[in-house]
């Protein structure tokens, strides 16, 4: 059995469903969520049982009677997180995942039982699933500003922006920078600004998009133009300063002698120096070549 389906035969089917306590149709989350406090606990001994039927023979129908039997405990978990704005299901679903993960790594040897173990692979999957989703600009990626993220709002007082004092507070108590609490309040007070303009037609609306920089105040750019007229300037002069006399003289009546590219023709130069027109174009791309290794260097 491939790893795609033995996952798949951990989630419990219709039939299991049915056959410990689920109605035929579970229509929405309050259904299920009474469905699930119906299910029957498992005493200590048979979760030892289930637990090594699981480990030592890969019994899948001992995997659903261990998650079924804890879905209760996802539900109370997941409600503890609806202050974030997100789907109760979604925040089930996510915690379901965590609850299969835990009973697949689950040693009933260990002198643990399985809802203390589990508590932590459920918890994860959900802290995860609220990072991903709460906001499109990810607010929290080390691991203090994660403790910091979902512990917050359990000690701010009301809406008010925190004094000085509860800063200095909630720091000490997290072992956390208090310049890293201001950071995360910030960043939890701001709100998420759609980037275009709204769709309707009124004249005074204007979307971020209309008053951003425009790409030549960009840094890289600035550079780049910076760059640019250094080569056109300090870096011509050298390339130039690395040919013989006639052959600048070639290079700068051809291409630099106007602004508009309209410089002396390979036959008037043929004429001054008394050579062919040939042997003037063979000087010119020996200049050039020669030239634009100069320039390589020098940038």
């Amino acid at each position: 059995m491939n790893a795609r389906s033995a996952q798949s035969a951990l989630v419990p089917t219709s039939n299991s469903l049915v056959a410990l306590g689920f109605p035929g149709n579970l229509g929405n989350i309050e259904a299920y969520i009474s469905a699930v406090n119906r299910l029957p606990m498992l005493s200590h001994d048979e979760e030892v049982s289930l637990a090594r039927k699981l480990r030592d023979k890969n019994d899948l129908a001992a995997a659903q009677k261990l998650i079924l039997s804890h879905l209760r405990l996802v539900v109370s978990i997941a409600r503890g997180y609806l202050g974030y704005g997100l789907p109760h299901a979604d925040l089930i679903q996510e915690g379901n995942i965590g609850l299969m993960k835990a009973v697949k790594r689950f040693d009933p040897d260990q002198g643990v039982r399985l809802v203390s173990y589990a508590m932590h692979w459920i918890r994860a999957e959900i802290h995860e699933y609220i990072l991903k989703n709460w906001r499109l600009v990810k607010v929290a990626t080390t691991k203090a500003q994660r403790k910091l993220f979902f512990n917050l709002r359990s000690h701010k007082e009301g809406l008010d922006t925190m004094t000085p004092a509860q800063v200095d507070a909630l720091a000490k108590t997290l072992d956390v920078k208090r310049e890293e609490v201001i950071e995360m309040e910030t960043r939890l007070s701001g709100r998420d600004i759609a980037l275009e303009a709204p769709t309707d037609d009124e004249d005074d609306k204007f979307a971020p998009i209309a008053y951003l920089s425009s790409e030549s105040h960009e840094p890289t750019r600035i550079l780049e133009a910076q760059e640019y007229d250094r080569l056109q300037s300090e870096g011509l002069e050298a390339a130039l300063s690395k040919l013989d006399a006639r052959s600048r003289r070639i290079v700068e009546a051809r291409w630099l002698a106007s602004d508009d590219g309209s410089g002396a023709t390979l036959h008037e130069l043929a004429d001054e120096f008394g050579v062919s027109a040939e042997r003037i174009r063979q000087i010119e791309a020996v200049a050039l070549k020669k030239m634009k290794g100069a320039l390589a260097e020098y940038a």
